[in-house]
């Protein structure tokens, strides 16, 4: 019973009728390797005879065919012996992933610590690294976007409290300021008790901490 022959999609074929070469694929990175060139000694025969046929014809001609015929099958039998050899060769370099099934190269996509390709199960290290800097340039990218009146939103500001448009006159407020723009209205209201100096809630009549008449 021949060999069975086990192959992979991550490879490509390179052989030619002058000899044998396979590359092998990182299914990940599209990084690889390629084999060691096998000559195939009879493809320089077969050339010789069919050059010989398409010359003189005749039984040139008819040995040429025969011999196209005998070197299909040595061929094949050849190139299957140098695939194996190929595999053989590389497999080392490459390793299955248990949990996608790829194939992956063992130098820069196989988590050793985790038994998975990195994909499956980066590495925390460069995650972590990466993450920072994709934070980092968000952060720059918003800030660079924010107009001046913008960047006074601090959370202090928030808390005090942002209308959207002027109690008196109703007119739209585009930014947090402090007066309306239409009728001069004071729209941020920082009245504090004369007394004991507690911020004034709006229209009160009385100090909410001591009790002060307003």
């Amino acid at each position: 019973m021949s060999e069975e022959i086990r192959f992979t999609n991550n490879y490509e074929d390179l052989s030619t009728d002058n000899g044998f070469q396979f590359e092998f694929k990182c299914d990940k990175c599209g990084a690889g390797y390629r084999s060691a060139f096998k000559p195939y000694v009879a493809g320089g025969v077969s050339q010789v005879l069919n050059t010989a046929g398409n010359i003189f014809g005749g039984i040139l001609s008819h040995a040429a065919s025969i011999s196209e015929d005998v070197r299909s099958a040595t061929w094949q039998k050849a190139h299957d012996q140098a695939f194996v050899e190929a595999t053989k060769e590389l497999s080392s370099k490459f390793i299955q992933c248990p949990r996608c099934n790829a194939w992956v190269c063992r130098e820069k996509c196989w988590n050793v610590k985790k038994g998975l390709c990195k994909e499956c199960s980066p590495d925390l290290g460069v995650e972590m690294a990466a993450a920072q800097s994709s934070r980092s340039v968000e952060e720059v990218w918003a800030h660079a976007a924010m107009a001046e009146e913008d960047k006074k939103l601090g959370a202090e500001n928030w808390r005090a409290g942002v209308v959207g448009s002027c109690p008196e006159c109703e007119t739209p407020l585009a930014t947090n300021a402090k007066f309306c723009p239409n009728c001069g209205q004071k729209l941020v209201d920082d009245s504090k008790c004369k007394k004991c100096g507690a911020k004034l809630q709006p229209g009160a009549k009385f100090c909410a901490e001591c009790g002060e008449k307003v």
